[in-house]
């Protein structure tokens, strides 16, 4: 009992010191593939918006960038589930408010609800995706207006900046692989069942 006692503690203790040791190469990347996916985003679409109404850089891309750039093995972090968390439940929320127009927290509530069950049946979960959903239905007149449009301009333009600047950035590194499926974009060649 003793003995199972202390492999125990020892492997907690070592389990602790190897997830607070500090990496500075992991936090140098994940810092410049953030900075650079969200200021490429914001750069393109300058231009078009003042700089408080920017509805390209909608909120999700934040919590997007933390998964992508910052846990970039994690299965939610992948291309498939970047672009088709993002384009579901944006199709989703958009639709949403179409059918209720007028009560808020109801469209909010189903929006973000069957963008989960969505993205859990085309194995596409991303967390940031269901805030795509919410901002279809809560956003300003300017993203409620822009109906279907909204899908392809701000959610998979970005969603596609993003992916490819974590593509550029996560695999300079020596110690990063991303994706982790480097056949990612053959989905013909997939069998699910």
């Amino acid at each position: 009992m003793r003995r199972r006692f202390r492999k125990h503690m020892r492997m907690a203790r070592y389990v602790v010191y190897k997830e607070t040791l500090i990496d500075f190469r992991e936090h140098f990347w994940t810092f410049i593939g953030s900075f650079l996916g969200i200021a490429l985003i914001g750069f393109i679409n300058k231009g078009s918006f003042s700089a408080t109404d920017n509805i390209f850089l909608i909120g999700s891309f934040g919590a997007s960038s933390v998964l992508i750039y910052g846990i970039v093995n994690s299965p939610l972090a992948q291309p498939r589930n970047l672009i088709g968390g993002h384009v579901i439940c944006a199709l989703i929320g958009v639709t949403v408010h179409y059918i209720i127009p007028n009560e808020i927290w109801l469209s909010s509530a189903f929006a973000v609800s069957l963008s989960i069950v969505f993205m859990q049946i085309t194995k596409t979960l991303h967390p940031p995706g269901g805030a795509t959903a919410l901002i279809a239905n809560i956003g300003s007149e300017k993203i409620t207006s822009m109906g279907y449009l909204y899908v392809l301009s701000p959610v998979l333009s970005g969603a596609v900046i993003l992916l490819l600047v974590a593509i550029l950035v996560n695999n300079r590194a020596a110690h990063r692989n991303y994706p982790s499926n480097k056949n990612w974009y053959k989905f013909w060649q997939r069998r699910y069942r």
